[in-house]
């Protein structure tokens, strides 16, 4: 499975971004989504994480209320609706899938497969 997420870009504090990954490649396959976020010199961690059904859906308390992540299996898509942005939140995202698709996961190791990052810049 490939991934890439686009999206990215600089907004002001208080503003919205809406993130997308599109998977190609081993599609037929179910798969569990998730968001990871790596800010400098920080290790990278969960945003949240989404179920091959959609139903199972969890955030990471800092983003709770203020994120959404959901998908669209008929385009093989996840998107994480960034809402009420902070300084904080500037991080490179990246989206990823695991093989495990019924439950979610906040370990990086219980990914299969990484997109490449798209850059998100909150300035204050």
């Amino acid at each position: 499975v490939q991934l890439q997420a686009s999206g990215g870009g600089l907004v002001q504090a208080g503003g919205s971004l809406r993130l997308s990954c599109t998977a190609s490649g081993r599609t037929d396959s179910k798969y569990g989504l998730g968001w990871f976020r790596q800010a400098p010199g920080k290790e990278r961690e969960f945003v949240a994480a989404v179920s091959w059904s959609g139903r199972g859906i969890d955030y990471a308390d800092s983003v709770t209320g203020r994120f959404t992540i959901s998908r669209d299996n008929a385009k093989n898509t996840v998107y994480l609706q960034m809402n009420s942005l902070k300084p904080e939140d500037t991080a490179v995202y990246y989206c990823a899938a695991r093989l495990t698709y019924s439950s979610n996961s906040a370990y990086r190791n219980d990914y299969n497969y990484w997109g490449q990052g798209t850059q998100v810049t909150v300035s204050s």
